[in-house]
């Protein structure tokens, strides 16, 4: 056998995968994330509307959400303007220095919103007629919140009702991580009374509502990535600072009165399998410690 001579060709250098430049709008909550240096992330979950990365950083919102425009828009979350990337669980992305690189796209924000856009002054009034209303179409739905007649959901109303710092942060102990799924009901009840309180408690002028909000978003955020998933995780430290998806934001204004309640309420208890519900739940404890706040001030 002859052993030839002529050294190997050299292989090229593979190239790198070719990525196509996209842009989106952006929740506003985002900025502090995609302006800091590239940091690595990975897939955490994929579905037909929208994908969630896991970004390595001590920064919040850690997890972002990279959705169509069909998905609910999460206070976490950057909307395409085309179609999602063909990717895995467990896929590398990278985010930072502006952008986010995931499959084949790399995703710029052009556009902004603002997740927690203040209501402006609420007449008390006006919220009072809200409550008996949420009540009623709450009652009506086939939607049941997942913990329904849970020992802790009550003990954080009564707390929430009383003003009593202690049995609310109490029973909040109990309720993060509490339940199945990517959002477990003790989480979304806690983030609807999280915004509830701070929204509306700056708009009727009830400041212990807001100062009731501070204790909580505190004890709840304190050390949520070790006891729920990541994607809830963000979502309270979201729900800390006033930050909610449209849904919760339109029935927060049809509490206020700036648009009609009940088509907003009827939305928000179809999302997911509880997760409308108990987010509701959570704006309606909210909604009632701040009516009880209000009138103990005019008292």
């Amino acid at each position: 056998m002859t052993i030839g001579t002529r050294p190997r060709a050299r292989r090229a250098p593979a190239r790198a995968t070719a990525r196509t430049n996209v842009s989106g709008a952006a929740s506003a909550a985002l900025r502090p994330v995609l302006d800091s240096p590239r940091k690595p992330a990975r897939v955490l979950a994929a579905f037909p509307a929208g994908l969630y990365l896991e970004v390595r950083t001590e920064l919040e919102p850690h997890v972002i959400a990279v959705l169509t425009g069909e998905a609910t828009r999460l206070p976490n979350a950057v909307v395409l303007a085309g179609e999602l990337p063909r990717v895995t669980v467990g896929d590398e992305a990278v985010v930072g220095d502006g952008a986010i690189e995931v499959g084949r796209i790399s995703l710029r924000a052009r556009r902004w919103w603002n997740p927690a856009p203040p209501l402006g002054s609420a007449d008390p009034a006006r919220l009072a007629q809200a409550a008996p209303a949420m009540a009623q179409i709450c009652r009506a739905s086939s939607r049941r919140p997942g913990l329904e007649h849970n020992g802790a959901a009550e003990m954080l109303a009564d707390g929430c009702v009383t003003g009593s710092l202690v049995g609310m942060i109490t029973a909040a102990e109990h309720l993060v991580g509490l339940g199945p799924g990517l959002t477990p009901s003790g989480d979304d009840v806690l983030a609807g009374l999280m915004v509830a309180l701070r929204h509306l408690g700056h708009a009727s002028g009830a400041p212990r509502a807001v100062w009731l909000a501070d204790w909580l978003a505190a004890a709840v955020t304190f050390d949520a990535r070790t006891r729920t998933t990541p994607i809830s995780a963000t979502l309270l430290h979201c729900a800390a600072r006033g930050e909610a998806s449209l849904e919760v934001l339109a029935v927060l204004r049809g509490i206020a009165g700036r648009q009609a309640l009940e088509p907003a309420l009827a939305r928000l208890l179809t999302l997911g399998h509880t997760s409308g519900a108990d987010l509701a739940c959570g704006l309606r404890i909210g909604l009632d410690a701040v009516l009880g706040l209000t009138a103990e001030r005019a008292a």
